[in-house]
């Protein structure tokens, strides 16, 4: 496995997705310096090391959550390590039950699709439908590894950047949650 780290976007953008193209863009007109990696998707544990390895940051887990009735969604960061428990999320954030929200959702709020889930996703986010959670163990980090919109690619910029920036450039604030990660 041959994984090359690139800086910034990619020379040519032929044959690569809009959503994607667009992200370059957005960071490249905030003026955000990025490292970029181009992969295979992300479908093995070895191949994700890999990329991580590759990068120097782990790709934070990202999950996009809603409640019960589909009206609040949430996009929630979160170390890749860290198991997921929504009795954690919902006392923190005083919301009913979450579960996944669905991929017609994914596609309509934040035009990202399963396996691409990324804040990078907020830019699309037009109408401010999704809360942003973050876990606070994401912020004492000093880069952020995420999906460009697709999965076929990895970046990693600077923490300070990506929550100061890049999300008041999409309107967005965050919350900071605190997961435990173990019982």
């Amino acid at each position: 496995m041959n994984i090359t780290l690139f800086d910034g976007r990619p020379a040519d953008v032929t044959g690569r997705l809009p959503r994607e193209v667009r992200v370059y863009d957005w960071l490249d007109r905030l003026g955000i310096p990025y490292k970029r990696t181009d992969h295979e998707p992300g479908n093995t544990m070895e191949l994700c090391l890999e990329i991580d390895k590759v990068l120097g940051v782990v790709i934070c887990k990202n999950l996009f959550l809603c409640n019960r009735q589909k009206t609040d969604f949430y996009l929630l960061m979160m170390p890749g390590d860290k198991p997921f428990k929504t009795k954690e999320i919902t006392k923190q954030i005083n919301s009913a039950r979450l579960s996944f929200a669905g991929p017609e959702e994914m596609l309509e709020f934040l035009d990202i699709e399963p396996g691409a889930v990324s804040i990078m996703g907020l830019m699309n986010d037009h109408d401010h439908r999704v809360r942003l959670l973050v876990d606070e163990d994401v912020l004492k980090d000093e880069y952020v590894g995420c999906h460009p919109c697709v999965c076929t690619s990895s970046l990693k910029m600077k923490t300070a950047d990506v929550f100061g920036p890049f999300l008041k450039s999409t309107g967005h604030d965050y919350t900071v949650v605190h997961l435990v990660g173990h019982d």
